[in-house]
C-alpha cells in the first residue's frame, strides 16, 4: 500500500516512524488514500459522508498516516476525561456547537495568525441524518480568504480522497452547490447510506 507524499506547503506533524505506524493500522483495516492533497499551506478541510463513529477513527488514522497537521474542531462533550488529553494531542479543539458565531470567529482569527494551518470540520455536524448542513465551514473559509478542500469517505471501496479546492467567491449559494456537487458521487458511500443527505437546502 502506498500513500501520497505530503506537498511541500502543507503543515506537517509526526515523524516518519509514526506515519508508518498509522499507515500500517489503516492498511490493516483495508483502507487506502487515493489522489493527492493540494499544495496549500492554509485551507478548511471538510469530511463527508459522516454516518458512523468509525468515520472519526478512520479520519484520524488517515491524518496520521499522511503526516498532515490538522486542527480539527469537535463538540466539547468529546473532550471529557479521560479522552480529552488524547484528543487534544491528536489536534482536537473543543467547541460548543451552540455558539456557532463564536466558532466561526475563533477559526477565522486563528487563520489570521498562522501562516500554515488546516482546520478540519464535519459539515453535517452529526452522524445522524440531517437535511441541513452546518455552513460554518463556508463562513470560516470566506472570512479567512482560504479555500475549502472536500474529503470523501467511500466505504464501498474503502477509499478516501480529496476533491478540487473550492475558493469562496462571496456567492454562498453557488459556492455551496459546488461543495455538494463534489459529494454527489458519494451520496451512497457512507457506512450507513440512509443517514447521509447532501444538504441541498442548507
Amino acid at each position: 500500500m502506498t500513500f501520497p507524499m505530503l506537498p511541500e506547503a502543507a503543515p506537517r506533524r509526526g515523524s516518519r516512524a509514526t506515519r508508518r505506524c498509522w499507515q500500517a493500522l489503516l492498511g490493516l483495516w483495508g483502507w487506502e488514500f487515493e489522489g493527492a492533497l493540494p499544495n496549500l499551506p492554509r485551507f478548511v478541510l471538510i469530511g463527508a459522508p459522516h454516518t458512523s463513529n468509525w468515520d472519526f477513527v478512520i479520519a484520524i488514522t488517515a491524518i496520521g498516516a499522511l503526516g498532515l497537521r490538522v486542527t480539527w474542531l469537535g463538540k466539547h462533550t468529546l473532550f471529557r476525561w479521560p479522552f480529552g488529553p488524547v484528543l487534544r494531542r491528536l489536534g482536537g479543539v473543543a467547541v460548543d456547537r451552540r455558539a456557532s458565531h463564536g466558532l466561526v470567529g475563533f477559526a477565522t482569527e486563528a487563520f489570521r495568525h498562522e501562516e500554515a494551518l488546516v482546520i478540519g470540520i464535519a459539515p453535517e455536524g452529526t452522524r445522524r441524518r440531517t437535511v441541513r448542513w452546518k455552513t460554518g465551514f463556508y463562513h470560516i473559509a470566506a472570512g479567512a480568504g482560504v479555500p475549502i478542500v472536500p474529503v470523501y469517505l467511500d466505504y464501498r471501496r474503502r477509499r478516501m480522497g480529496t476533491g478540487v479546492p473550492i475558493h469562496p467567491t462571496g456567492d454562498a449559494k453557488a459556492d455551496l452547490k459546488r461543495v455538494y456537487d463534489c459529494y454527489a458521487p458519494y451520496a451512497r458511500a457512507g457506512r450507513w447510506p440512509a443517514l447521509f443527505s447532501l444538504g441541498e437546502d442548507a
